[in-house]
């Protein structure tokens, strides 16, 4: 075996130099994905066999040499096999150099520098090593925490990217994207025009038959005893050999049958011309070939098809869309078939997906009817009519038909008979598949008409015995075979010395493929071993071929051996830009290619340039091979413009008498009339302007260490287009034996390879198991169909590895913030362009006349006293259990009762003094509202608490303790159930219940009544704390005195048009905000009932609330989004049980949305749209809005009136869609709906009584324009009045509270929400003939995040992340150290979790323009989210860097 040790790898030998070359550079550490130990399978060796199916494939990109079928795979390096000669010839390099350059085994050193840098110049590439933990959950290395990694990603993107960014004027807000620039140093073309080249003539020699049909005629009846056709079974013995006469005979009687027994004699099924598919499988070549002679004889156009196996087959269904439009209605098949194929229970076939009705005719000569003695086929001379149709897929998987005239199938048998020399008689050896292409021409047609043997090898025998066909030339001495390289591979790793192998009978070995990039070293290797045994280097004979244009060249079998085949050695970067370049100074990025021979006799050949108008190539130049002769295909069925295009080119001046056919294939003429192919149209990937072939990116991905790695040498390799360009996928199957740290290692090597030869960095490598791949028929991979399933989420890699860094460099331009103009040139800007400087306010409540009897007082507490004198039976409270039943109610009078008893126990157990501070910790309720007004009614400031979970202490109870301690409460209030609570064993484990102020437990009151209730002095002094949790995460506590109290109340009361004599549903969080003024202060000002509702009850039952509203016939109702989502996730499919319930919504008229954050539109949109059935008119639903500084700015009820036809106090909220990406540069532009880009924001509610609003500049203080987004910044009696902070850092947020503007009206005190907006003047007016202005939140200023340069909210990125996948539920973003994170709820198998790291970047990229750091997956409900239904993102990012979130998968983006 020496002689195949030294066979020239130098493909391998190349890529192993480029990663030498990489590891020169310095080291530098990627981290490697986290998996969840579930999803790291070890499955041993054992566990597997090789699967039946996979194996070469055919056509469609997939990749040849699959795997190795025997276990003798040390006998000779896989490499041999895909590795392309660099050299001239094979014989003078040096023995391949592949295991020397590994760089040493070992974890964490090893070489990885999968960020292909900069190649122009000597910028140089950082090369990096990385850490290979398979999991942090497995072994934590010390600093091995996800935010040592995400460093070490930090550190790795720091360094430069490829192309440095051109510098460029941006307009005001509209993001170029940056355009490839072509490099003024690429190559250019510099020959001269092309000429046409005219292959030799076609000579007629006088016996041709006129048809194949008189070709057949003639042999079945002067020779009926010659072979013609022999088959094997999987043992290699012969199974059947049919005769010339037999042929005969049978094709007439199938002619016969097809045409006279379907349908009835007046009314036939098939006439002359009519298409029919012909299903036989690859094992029984001999049916196939009597139905399609069959066919011929009766004039029908047979169409052969693959066996469909299954009901989705990859790419059944387009075959079926094929039958369709050719207009089949019969099937011809073989009786095995036909038992074959799937059956419904009644024993019908099924109507496969996408396939027409048809009619299955088993053509076994004993299942037809004899023909008539005077019954015989009409045989013409060869004409114009359609002989054949040959399927073809196409890049992006649909299925065309070539439509073959009779007489170009016969000039083309002439054609290959001349240049083959084939004669009379002679044995032919055809392993390829003999319903298309090469197979079909010679194996079925050719050979007919020189009344030659084939010998058919079925692919499932070569896959038994991958040695059978050459056992087959020796056994009958063929002269010919026909092979692809892939059957030289495993014929050669198959090769043990066998002593009786003899090849010199050959004198032409056909290589179907030889147009491959890797079939020259399939060849080189070949001829290595097997000319000892008598193969003549002349005999081989690539060929090139192609569904349009048959075959194009062909080299033709030499007698003289001296002269040796053309060879090319072309450099990549020239190929990249479409040009030759003979070059072999840079060893690593060449390829050899070799020669297909000369064009066909009778034909003439020219080389268009690939894209635009057919225009002639120069010499050295790459374009696409276009044919003029009667020997092609001349149609695609029933597509008249493809068919233009295709096969009626006329190239500019070139003078030919046939109309010019593409041929798909990428290549050139050289030297000598010699045409070499570089590629094919559909592997053609543009990116960045260069083009690159999908098959040499393959070659180098298989030539990677370890080769084994990949199973059976099973890749494929196609672009998507992201972000206006092509992006390179790279998918292997690997090895089911293969280690997580194999994989990342081999992942990391071929980034490195593909980008030190083919300088293009890959966007995304993924791995999959063995075998899971879709199959063409002949088991090669469906390329079109893995594509789709990468793009749709469904391909289940069990590894990915992202390079959006790396690959994209077309990003806009990062923003760079313009020095801040002056105040002056502000306001006359503002002037010249017409716009007005952004304000609003609510109505004036100076001049708002009501007869509201509650303001004579300045206090709640003298509010509730007045009311326990005036109307002490009437009802404020009621309270629901969850089954809708009134569960305790309060009137004036109990209430004032409940507080007076509180009150004597706060002086009396508590020894509380006037201003302490007392922790409300009460389940939603009416214990709740007694306590308020009791610490009221004892001059206490009261503190609301959520109390701590049951279920859920661990985390819920520190949180208590912290609000207890901040607010220095001098005692906390609450039930006696919790009172056990806060002493259980599992509390004293969260916290330390030793350090708790007194508890006071109310369900024991004292029975007597204080001797006298505090009034407080000053009504500036405080009323109560709010405290609540934002969303980053900050515990904040604002003070509420007094006056903004009443101030408050009274506006509310004012919008709402609250009265006594109304009943108000409330459905929210009775602990901070608006929710608890509504539950616990509002009934007693305005002294409407409260049908209070908590939400937690509907966890038990959700259509509580409706049912509520609906019963006691609310006409207002208010709730939080969290009780909004759970209605329409959980009632989707109730409504029609509702509706028989009873439940009738059609009395609301005002739903309000209680938030602090930007209005959930399609949440209220399908909330509306779904109870729209049970009644709820579709404006009554709006929103609220709300933040610390002054809990309540917005609140549009709507007056819906009886029948909304008395007019309304309050618009429809408007909905208005603005341009996302200005909104990225704080400008507001709007745009029509559903224009790219555009996002739909919704007012979010009418401003208040009393409130003042103003748009300001963040970071300035100067007021701005309409156009612009900025800060909130409100002015009202009621905004609270400071932070309650212990830590004394008020200084730090005073200017929250009291901010003047820095130009304009400087003398006005406003507060900062903290959220930004804009203001838009709406063409509608409120009831008093106002213009209403429109306030829209956009987001908060703490969540939004500044990436590069530029302003983006989480919400919007999560919004098209979720929208991205089925198994999104839910989606959070937040940033890292100028690193997106993007974490996933994936709702589905653990396996989809790696389907969706590509799906997010790309969408991230596409609508964002921003490239995700980290994507990482993990199980639902991992999400934080707080009572209000608003996500917390920087509790999770905190729960993310201290490793907490146990994730499923998590990516780092390259």
């Amino acid at each position: 075996m020496s002689v195949l040790l030294c066979v020239a790898d130098v493909h391998t030998e190349a890529v192993q130099a480029a990663l030498a070359k990489q590891k020169e550079r310095g080291k530098m550490a990627v981290p490697m994905p986290s998996k969840r130990r579930s999803l790291v399978v070890q499955s041993s060796m054992d566990a597997y066999t090789p699967p039946d199916t996979s194996s070469g494939s055919e056509g469609e990109g997939s990749m040849q040499g699959e795997g190795t079928p025997t276990s003798s795979q040390s006998s000779i390096n896989m490499e041999n096999w895909i590795s392309r000669a660099i050299h001239g010839s094979t014989t003078s390099s040096t023995t391949s150099s592949s295991s020397t350059q590994s760089g040493g085994s070992g974890a964490a050193s090893r070489l990885a520098d999968v960020m292909g840098q900069t190649h122009l110049g000597k910028s140089g590439k950082p090369p990096f090593n990385y850490n290979l933990h398979t999991s942090i959950y497995l072994c934590v290395p010390v600093g091995g925490r996800v935010s040592a990694k995400i460093q070490q990603l930090v550190n790795t993107l720091k360094r430069p990217k490829r192309p440095p960014l051109r510098e460029f004027f941006v307009d005001d807000f509209e993001e170029l994207l940056e355009v490839q620039q072509p490099d003024p140093n690429q190559p250019k073309a510099e020959g001269a025009q092309m000429l046409a080249m005219r292959g030799e003539q076609l000579g007629v020699v006088t016996n041709w038959p006129l048809s194949l049909e008189a070709a057949l005629q003639r042999w079945g009846t002067i020779s009926p005893k010659a072979p013609c056709l022999t088959t094997m079974d999987t043992n290699g013995k012969p199974l059947y050999i049919l005769t010339y006469g037999k042929l005969w005979t049978r094709s007439i009687k199938v002619a016969y049958n097809i045409l006279h027994k379907l349908g009835s004699k007046q009314e036939p099924m098939l006439r002359p011309g009519d298409r029919v598919a012909l299903v036989f499988p690859n094992n029984d070549p001999a049916a196939f070939m009597v139905a399609f002679y069959g066919c011929l004889l009766a004039e029908v156009v047979p169409v052969p098809i693959e066996v469909p196996l299954t009901r989705k087959d990859a790419g059944s269904q387009q075959i079926g869309f094929l039958l369709g439009s050719c207009g089949v209605t019969v099937a011809l098949t073989s009786d095995a078939c036909h038992k074959g194929l799937p059956k419904s229970p009644t024993g019908e076939i099924p109507q496969f997906k996408g396939w027409p009705k048809l009619l299955w005719f088993v053509t076994e000569s004993r299942h037809l009817s004899k023909p008539p003695r005077d019954w015989f086929p009409h045989i013409k001379d060869a004409n114009n009519e359609t002989a054949y149709i040959e399927y073809k897929t196409c890049k992006d998987g649909s299925v065309l038909g070539v439509t073959v005239m009779r007489i170009a199938l016969l000039t083309h048998c002439q054609a290959l008979t001349q240049s083959c020399g084939y004669t009379e008689a002679e044995t032919i050896v055809n392993v390829l598949d003999f319903k298309k292409d090469v197979g079909l021409w010679h194996g079925i047609l050719t050979s007919v008409m020189n009344m030659m043997h084939v010998i058919s090898i079925p692919y499932s025998l070569m896959k038994v015995n991958p040695l059978s066909w050459i056992q087959k030339v020796c056994q009958y001495k063929a002269k010919v075979a026909c092979v692809k390289s892939r059957d030289m591979h495993w014929a050669l790793v198959a090769h043990r010395d066998q002593r009786d192998i003899n090849l010199s009978s050959l004198r032409m070995l056909v290589v179907a493929d030889g147009a491959n990039p890797w079939s020259v070293s399939s060849c080189d290797a070949f001829l290595n071993v097997f000319q000892s045994k008598g193969l003549k280097p002349e005999v081989i004979c690539p060929c090139a071929s192609s569904p349009e244009a048959l075959t194009v060249a062909i080299r033709r079998p030499t007698d003289d051996s001296n002269q040796p085949p053309g060879r090319g050695v072309l450099s990549m970067q020239g190929l990249s830009h479409g040009v030759i370049r003979v070059d072999s100074e840079e060893k690593l990025s060449v390829l050899t290619l070799q020669d297909v021979g000369t064009v066909m006799p009778g034909a003439l050949m020219c080389v268009v340039k690939p894209d635009g108008v057919p225009q002639l190539c120069k010499t050295d130049e790459i374009g696409e091979l276009c044919v003029g002769s009667i020997a092609t295909g001349t149609s695609y069925y029933g597509l008249s413009g493809m068919t233009k295009n295709t096969f009626e080119v006329s190239v500019g001046a070139l003078i030919s008498e046939y109309p010019f056919t593409r041929t798909g294939l990428l290549g050139f003429v050289g030297p000598g009339g010699l045409c070499f192919i570089a590629g094919k149209m559909d592997g053609l990937m543009v990116v960045g302007g260069r083009r690159h072939n999908a098959d040499d990116i393959v070659a180098t991905a298989l030539a990677v260490e370890p080769m084994k790695f990949v199973y059976r040498g099973r890749i494929a390799v196609f672009s998507i287009s992201v972000l206006h360009d092509e992006r390179i996928v790279v998918v292997a199957e690997q090895r089911p034996d293969s280690t997580e740290e194999d994989s990342f290692q081999w992942m990391s090597r071929v980034l490195q390879a593909i980008d030190g030869i083919h300088q293009v960095g890959v966007y995304c490598l993924a791995l999959v198991p063995s075998n899971t791949l879709p199959k063409t028929p002949l088991g090669g991979i469906h390329l079109s169909e893995s594509k789709q399933l990468f793009l749709e989420g469904s391909l289940h890699p069990c590894n990915v590895l992202m390079c959006p860094h790396t690959c994209v460099t077309n990003l806009p331009k990062p923003r760079q913030k313009q020095p801040e103009i002056g105040p002056a040139s502000v306001m006359v800007g503002n002037l010249v362009s017409g716009k007005r400087i952004a304000q609003a306010s609510g109505r004036d409540l100076g001049q708002m006349e009501d007869n509201d009897q509650a303001r004579k007082f300045l206090f709640l507490s003298e509010v509730l006293q007045w009311r326990a004198q005036t109307t002490p039976d009437h009802v404020l409270y009621t309270l629901l259990n969850c089954r809708g039943t009134i569960a305790s109610s309060l009137t004036c009078v109990q209430l004032h009762k409940r507080a007076e008893k509180i009150a004597t126990m706060l002086a009396e157990r508590g020894h509380l003094q006037d201003g302490d501070h007392v922790a409300l910790v009460y389940p939603p309720g009416i214990d709740l509202i007694a306590a308020f007004y009791g610490c009221l009614y004892a001059g206490c400031v009261p503190i609301t608490v959520r109390p701590p979970h049951p279920q859920n202490i661990a985390t819920t109870l520190p949180t208590v303790k912290m609000i207890v301690e901040v607010s220095r409460s001098a005692c906390m209030m609450t039930t006696a159930v919790i009172c056990k609570l806060l002493r259980s064993k599992e509390a004293s484990a969260a916290v330390d219940v030793r350090s708790w102020p007194p508890v006071l437990d109310t369900d024991d009151l004292p029975k007597k009544k204080p001797p006298l209730l505090y009034k407080p002095s000053n009504p500036d002094t405080l009323a109560y704390l709010d405290f609540s949790v934002s969303t980053t995460g900050m515990l904040a506590g604002v003070k509420m005195s007094h006056t903004a109290t009443s101030a408050f109340c009274r506006s509310i009361k004012l919008q709402c048009e609250l009265y006594p004599s109304r009943e108000v549903a409330i459905c929210l969080d009775p602990y901070c905000g608006l929710g608890f003024v509504l539950w616990c202060l509002c009934s007693v000002y305005s002294g409407h009932q409260s049908i209070l509702i908590p939400p937690s009850e509907l966890e038990v039952n959700p259509a509580l609330w409706l049912l509520a509203v609906s019963q006691y016939k609310v006409r207002d109702t208010f709730c939080s989004y969290s009780v909004m989502e759970l209605c329409t996730k959980g009632l989707g499919l109730q409504t029609e049980s509702l509706k028989s319930r009873g439940l009738d919504l059609s009395r609301v008229r005002t739903c309000v949305v209680v938030a602090e954050e930007r209005p959930r539109i399609a949440l209220t949109q399908s909330f509306s749209k779904l109870f729209k059935d049970l009644g709820l008119h579709p404006r009554a639903v709006s929103t609220s809005f709300g933040c610390r500084v002054n809990l309540a700015v917005c609140l549009q009820p709507h007056r819906l009136g009886k029948l909304a036809d008395q007019g309304t106090s309050g618009p429809d909220p408007t909905t208005v869609y603005v341009d996302m990406r200005a909104l990225r540069h704080d400008r507001v532009r709007l745009v029509e709906r559903g224009s790219p880009h555009s996002l739909p924001l919704m007012e979010s509610g009418k401003i208040l009584p009393g409130v003042r609003i103003i748009i300001a500049n963040p970071e300035t203080k100067g007021p701005l324009g309409d156009s612009h987004l900025g800060e909130i910044w409100v002015c009202s009696g009621h905004n609270a009045s400071g932070y309650f902070t212990v830590y004394g850092d008020e200084a730090l947020q005073s200017d929250h509270f009291t901010s003047r503007l820095s130009f304009g009206d400087t003398q006005t005190i406003w507060a900062r929400t903290g959220y930004l907006g804009f203001l838009r003047r709406t063409e509608l007016t409120d009831a008093s003939g106002e213009r209403h202005d429109a306030l829209y939140v956009v987001g908060a200023l703490d969540e939004a995040m500044e990436l590069r340069g530029m302003r983006y909210h989480p919400i919007d990125i999560e919004t098209s992340v979720i929208r991205t996948h089925k198994s999104i539920t839910e989606c959070a973003v937040f940033t890292w150290t100028n690193l997106l994170v993007v974490v996933v709820e994936l709702d589905g198998s653990e396996q989809e979790a790696l389907d969706l790291v590509p799906l997010v970047t790309n969408v991230v990229l596409e609508e964002h323009y921003l490239i995700v750091g980290v994507v990482v997956v993990v199980d639902i409900g991992v999400i934080p989210i707080n009572s209000r239904g608003e996500k917390q993102r920087m509790h999770l990012r905190d729960g993310f860097l201290a490793d907490q979130l146990d994730p499923i998968y998590v990516a780092y983006n390259m």
